[in-house]
């Protein structure tokens, strides 16, 4: 069960139940750890030659405990474009981030519409899914936000989901072993204080570097140029836009037997899908059919649109950018970013 077979709010809420719970079966295996130190130690190569034992038992419970603790979130395809706009132009670079900025302590967002982002080496990946959990440092006394991003694996989309599944077509035994989401991108946003500049935005020598398009009409957030981690400016953006008027949160009924599947491997059951807040319905004379209206314009980003001719050949158009929207209504995203301040 995914989320590309669900189109109501309660589908929504069934899947992120069923996803939670496979990515918690996952989390207690020997390959996810392994997989995680992997990781690690690939990230941490030029400064230790192994991941500590204590370091890596730390971030293996923050990055995957939200999957059963943390409440859930589903962002609604609507909502994604507007998230991940904000999340490219955001710069928290001196920033004081609150202990409170979040909507919950622990908690996994779910992207029914992934957002796109392309590494400094040019390889494109999804994010998916985004969790986060607080951190304190003892010794130091410091808290900071530790956000993981994950690929889903079963998009059609992504490059890097492609690579990976063919790799599984190989090894029916690896194709078993992951989870519907894989780890891509972790990251950590201090609280309290001054947020440093990125440290990986150095010039280099990018004339080897193939870079891999995003796909059509999709947003692709890319690492060589934004200010803020990929992942954790999605996650601070979704956080602040979350608890805007422009945005509404639902919590749709769980059935019966999503409900028992979550009590059975104690899972966090109680999902919310924000979604685009829009005016109340207005009834067209015409059709007598109820139609909706925004409450603010926002940029829709080019995209490919597929349609059919009369014979009933597949053909596509592009869509330009364009503002979606009422006349007069507050524009969403112009040149300032208003919708992050605080």
């Amino acid at each position: 069960m995914t989320f590309y077979q669900e189109t109501t709010l309660a589908g929504y809420a069934r899947a992120a139940v069923h996803l939670k719970s496979r990515m918690v079966d996952y989390s207690r295996t020997r390959f996810a750890q392994q997989y995680l130190k992997a990781y690690l130690d690939a990230a941490f190569e030029e400064t230790v030659a192994t991941t500590p034992p204590k370091v890596l038992a730390a971030i293996d419970k923050l990055a995957h405990q939200p999957w059963q603790l943390g409440d859930s979130y589903v962002l609604a395809p609507e909502m994604t474009a507007i998230v991940a706009a904000a999340a490219e132009a955001l710069d928290l670079t001196g920033d004081l981030i609150p202990d409170d900025i979040a909507p919950s302590d622990s908690g996994v967002l779910f992207l029914p519409e992934p957002i796109y982002y392309r590494g400094i080496h040019g390889q494109v990946t999804s994010i998916g899914a985004v969790t986060w959990a607080k951190m304190h440092n003892i010794g130091t006394g410091s808290t900071d936000w530790w956000i993981t991003g994950w690929a889903d694996r079963n998009d059609p989309l992504d490059p890097s989901a492609a690579r990976l599944r063919a790799q599984c077509d190989q090894d029916a035994q690896l194709a078993a072993d992951f989870g519907p989401y894989v780890l891509a991108l972790p990251a950590r946003i201090p609280v309290g204080k001054p947020v440093e500049a990125r440290s990986d935005l150095a010039p280099f020598d990018d004339d080897d570097i193939e870079w891999e398009p995003a796909p059509d009409g999709r947003f692709c957030i890319d690492e060589s140029t934004v200010r803020v981690n990929a992942v954790a400016a999605v996650a601070y953006a979704f956080w602040v836009i979350q608890a805007q008027p422009l945005a509404t949160v639902s919590a749709p009924p769980l059935d019966r037997a999503a409900r028992r599947r979550a009590q059975r491997d104690k899972v966090g059951h109680l999902t919310r899908v924000v979604m685009l807040r829009r005016r109340k319905p207005v009834t067209d004379r015409n059709t007598g059919e109820a139609k909706w209206h925004y409450r603010v314009r926002f940029f829709v980003r080019g995209h490919w649109r597929h349609l059919f001719d009369a014979d009933g050949r597949r053909y596509r158009i592009w869509v330009h950018k364009h503002i979606k929207g009422p006349d007069g209504a507050p524009l969403l995203l112009g040149d300032a970013v208003s919708i992050l301040t605080r």
